[in-house]
């Protein structure tokens, strides 16, 4: 690439994250008119768009995670699909299948696609689903692409998975293999919203009126952030804090703090350093900012590291939850 190719794409980056730091104001904005509160959500979530990943949302129901992940397709111009995850589901149902059609007046095999063919899709309750169909799916998440027969099909660009787990529920679920959950960039949970927030949402959702969401970046700039967040630069210091809270969180790491040593059977792998630093240069480009650094890092340790630590039953019995252990991470990284 010449001199100027380089400056005309140094310039283009700038714009665009000019761009992206004014449009993440208007898409909180226009996500407000049909959610209420929820703002660390709505950025954990931005920031796995753009980073090109895919998230598990945990909360309880009725706290809007479906209309999140929804309103969000809208907004940013991407084509959504739902799944309702069930102890029946099989993979067919998720993938597509093949299908006895007439054309031409012959019989021949054609793919009926399913619901996964989407840009932005909802897998909802997939821990209700059994493991060979939740296989499936994580399958499609890691390849980007389904085989059926002896065909395979590409999904489309961008394709991103937002799941959602009831943490309240425990008969009739499956749990996520830690390999499984591993797959996730990061794990965002949604909690009750405060007294304020609980008030506007009653009065809101009782008055009959539907909100309309409008999209606030169009469909190209959207794939254009997503080529642009892996190229952000990010500083020797926040990568080499992200591989420390990934190596601290095993249990025998000679820089595990004592809650690690005492709660982890396993820790986060390299997955989950690689997961850390590309959510911190998404953190980095929601903000406008041209280059990721440990703030950006420390922002997203949580959510990164979360559900790649497997606790004991010590744990358990203890009451320790995996966000106090990468509390005690981050606090002993100083």
């Amino acid at each position: 690439m010449g001199d100027s190719e380089s400056i005309q794409g140094a310039k283009s980056a700038v714009e665009l994250l000019a761009r992206t730091r004014e449009a993440v104001v208007a898409l909180k904005a226009m996500i407000a008119k049909a959610v209420v509160g929820q703002d660390e959500v709505i950025d954990a979530m931005l920031a796995t768009l753009f980073a090109r990943g895919h998230a598990l949302l945990v909360g309880v129901p009725g706290l809007a995670k479906t209309l999140l992940v929804s309103s969000l397709a809208k907004a940013l111009d991407l084509s959504f699909g739902r799944v309702q995850f069930t102890p029946d589901l099989l993979p067919a149902d998720i993938t597509g299948t093949d299908v006895l059609a007439q054309e031409d007046g012959r019989r021949a095999l054609v793919f009926a696609k399913g619901p996964i063919f989407h840009n932005l899709v909802l897998a909802d309750e997939i821990n209700r689903t059994p493991p060979k169909t939740q296989a499936a799916l994580l399958e499609a998440m890691q390849e980007r692409r389904v085989t059926v027969g002896t065909k395979t099909h590409a999904l489309p660009d961008p394709f991103q998975v937002f799941a959602t787990r009831n943490p309240i529920e425990q008969e009739g679920t499956y749990p996520l293999p830690e390999a499984q959950l591993d797959r996730f960039l990061l794990e965002i949970h949604v909690d009750y919203p405060s007294e304020s927030d609980e008030l506007e949402i009653a009065r809101r959702t009782t008055s009959g009126v539907k909100p309309v969401i409008e999209p606030v970046l169009k469909f190209e700039e959207v794939r254009a952030l997503g080529d642009l967040v892996p190229q952000i630069p990010v500083t020797d210091e926040a990568v080499h804090l992200a591989v420390r809270l990934a190596r601290a969180s095993r249990p025998h790491d000679a820089r595990a703090p004592r809650e690690v040593r005492e709660y982890v059977r396993f820790g986060a792998g390299p997955r989950g350093s690689q997961a850390l630093v590309l959510s911190a240069k998404a953190h980095a480009a929601l903000r406008g900012e041209a280059a990721a650094d440990v703030d950006d890092v420390r922002a997203m340790a949580i959510a990164a590291i979360r559900h790649r630590v497997v606790l004991s039953y010590r744990a358990e019995a203890d009451a320790v939850r995996d966000v106090d252990v990468v509390k005690a991470l981050l606090k002993s990284t100083g």
